[in-house]
């Protein structure tokens, strides 16, 4: 019952990002102007940036980051806007209500000031560890109800051993369903209008196993939130949804 378009790509120019991040602002400024929700496949973790600034026309958001890395540093090298600082910039704009980061864990793009940094903005940070021992419905109660939550996605979040496609493989991350049941229900527990995907590097894994992967990942993502704002408007029963254990409808 949904109507899915793929826009293409926003267009790059070569050695210049700045125009490159500028271009992806403008499309899905342009999105969000048609009332569509955006769902862009990157590229690196910068194209975080521009997205997120493309929604400070309208309501509020909540950032749910799931990442192996917290990419939360100031300026590395000169580069504010690059792959390891999305977050930081995110957590600057005046219409992001709070982040919260899930997944992160080993040798990443931020340092312990970082982190020191992030929390004192109120990130809330979970470990994978710390998602399985919360569970769904904990890590939900940690993340405020009935908002409008914007989800950026890297795929290095998830264990290499299913997503080995990445610049950045780092063990001990989320494995398919724990996700797959953690996104339906936070379908349900916010308002999803806006998604990225980011980090994907298909050369980098021959059997072409994390494409796959990645496509499954957002395609059931986009039915769950199909399928939940029929269930907020009433068109469909709260019973039809399928039960997770811990969260109930």
């Amino acid at each position: 019952d949904a109507r899915i378009v793929d826009i293409g790509d926003a267009d790059m120019v070569h050695f210049d990002a700045q125009h490159c991040l500028d271009n992806i602002e403008a499309a899905v400024r342009k999105i969000l102007a048609a009332g569509a929700l955006p769902v862009v496949c990157g590229g690196d973790h910068s194209v975080h940036i521009p997205c997120i600034r493309a929604f400070d026309g309208a309501a509020p958001v909540h950032i749910v980051h799931i990442d192996a890395h917290l990419d939360y540093v100031d300026e590395r090298a000169g580069v504010r806007h690059g792959q390891g600082n999305p977050l930081r910039r995110a957590a600057e704009c005046d219409h992001v209500t709070g982040i919260t980061h899930l997944g992160i864990r080993n040798m990443g793009s931020s340092a312990a000031r970082d982190f020191a940094d992030a929390r004192a903005a109120k990130s809330d940070i979970l470990s994978v560890r710390d998602f399985r021992e919360l569970g769904v419905a904990g890590v939900l109660a940690r993340i405020p109800k009935d908002t409008r939550l914007y989800f950026t996605i890297d795929i290095d979040g998830f264990d290499p051993s299913i997503a080995p496609g990445t610049g950045t493989p780092s063990a001990g991350g989320f494995l398919f369903y724990e996700m797959s049941d953690f996104l339906k229900a936070a379908s349900l527990h916010g308002e999803v209008v806006g998604i990225d995907f980011v980090e994907l590097a298909p050369d980098y894994d021959p059997t072409g196993a994390t494409v796959v992967f990645a496509a499954q990942l957002i395609g059931n993502f986009l039915g769950y939130v199909i399928h939940a704002r029929r269930i907020r408007t009433g068109e469909i029963a709260a019973g039809g949804w399928p039960r997770l254990r811990g969260v109930g409808q």
